[in-house]
């Protein structure tokens, strides 16, 4: 039994769920999403609440009655208030602007890294050493944070790199004499 899937998605004030075919469509003040369920679970509506059922006791199945549900809540999640992800930059020399569509990032490389900024997020820098990624898609948020981490990721000496906020670096001991 999944111990996420038991449990319905509540839909808060101000949001607006469709279901039809599986397909859940989530309108919101920050934008629409929708989302195709599989086809070996079952979901519907019922007041302001979407319920999650798998159709048969396979393992399949099963396993795709808990993700649903969490993808569903994060659609609806995402719909109303939004994700976000936070990233800094440590480093002497170490730096993020965001200029116009493109993030243009210092990393101690002979050259700067431009990073073009997807449509659908938004990217901003309130300090030069720190990027707030902010966008509808949970999924999107993390996969842009990660691909802009991957440029310069932490390095165990110094802890110099691009980390996530909050991100604990193992040091490791330097040379000995």
């Amino acid at each position: 039994m999944s111990r996420v899937g038991k449990y319905p998605v509540t839909v808060p004030a101000g949001v607006t769920i469709t279901v039809k075919d599986n397909v859940v469509t989530a309108k919101g003040k920050l934008g629409e999403m929708t989302y195709t369920a599989a086809g070996e679970v079952e979901t519907r509506l019922e007041d302001n609440l979407i319920w999650v059922k798998p159709l048969s006791e396979t393992k399949h199945a099963r396993q795709q009655w808990g993700t649903t549900r969490a993808r569903i809540n994060n659609l609806v999640r995402g719909v109303s208030e939004g994700f976000s992800r936070k990233l800094e930059l440590v480093g002497v020399g170490y730096k993020a602007a965001a200029q116009g569509k493109v993030l243009k990032l210092s990393l101690g490389f002979s050259h700067d890294v431009d990073f073009p900024i997807p449509e659908d997020l938004k990217i901003t820098t309130p300090a030069p050493n720190q990027i707030e990624i902010s966008g509808v898609d949970k999924q999107r948020v993390g996969q842009i944070a990660s691909e802009i981490r991957s440029y310069r990721s932490p390095e165990p000496y110094k802890g110099k790199g691009v980390k996530y906020a909050g991100e604990q670096i193992l040091r490791k001991e330097g040379k000995k004499k």
